[in-house]
């Protein structure tokens, strides 16, 4: 039996679940979010939790069982909690500074890289060297979180880039001197 799979989820107070087939919406405090979930897949509310549950022991359904149970406990955390993902500039005259809702990053290029949000997600600049994002769908902020990182992913020999909070990025020796 999957260990994440079988663990029920607690619904907080003020937080509704809604089931239609295999369509759950939910919703609360802080928005609400919407998701498909695998049709093979069964997902009772029975008094104040979430159960899922698996046919058979395929090895298909087993790695159902756990997915589906994460993504509908992520959706619960986002619409009460939300979910956030910090980033950190380091080098010289790299800097991050918001327009309106854009990200407008200066990262050593010719020209500023602009990064508009999707729906439901705010970028938040408390520092010209950080970097907030911020939402209920954890999907969403880890992919955009992920998409400013690429700009200019940290390099192995000074460190410069963009990387998440307490990443650690392991340094390599430059070369050998004559």
């Amino acid at each position: 039996m999957s260990r994440i799979g079988r663990l029920p989820i607690e619904i907080p107070q003020g937080v509704q679940v809604n089931l239609v087939d295999n369509h759950i919406t939910v919703k609360g405090p802080k928005g609400e979010l919407q998701r498909d979930l695998p049709a093979e897949i069964k997902v009772e509310v029975q008094d104040n939790q979430i159960v899922v549950t698996r046919p058979s022991e395929e090895r298909e359904h087993k790695a159902l069982h756990g997915l589906t149970r994460t993504l509908v406990a992520n959706m619960v955390e986002g619409v009460t909690k939300g979910f956030e993902k910090k980033l950190e500039i380091v080098g010289v005259g790299y800097r991050a500074a918001l327009q309106g809702n854009k990200l407008v990053l200066q990262m050593g290029y010719s020209h500023p890289v602009e990064i508009t949000p999707p729906a439901g997600i705010e970028i938040e600049v408390p520092a010209p060297t950080r970097i907030t994002v911020k939402g209920i769908d954890k999907e969403k902020v880890g992919a955009l979180a992920a998409d400013i990182r690429a700009v200019r992913p940290p390099e192995p020999y000074k460190g410069k880039g963009i990387r998440y909070e307490g990443e650690y990025v392991r340094r390599k020796v430059g070369k050998a001197g004559a």
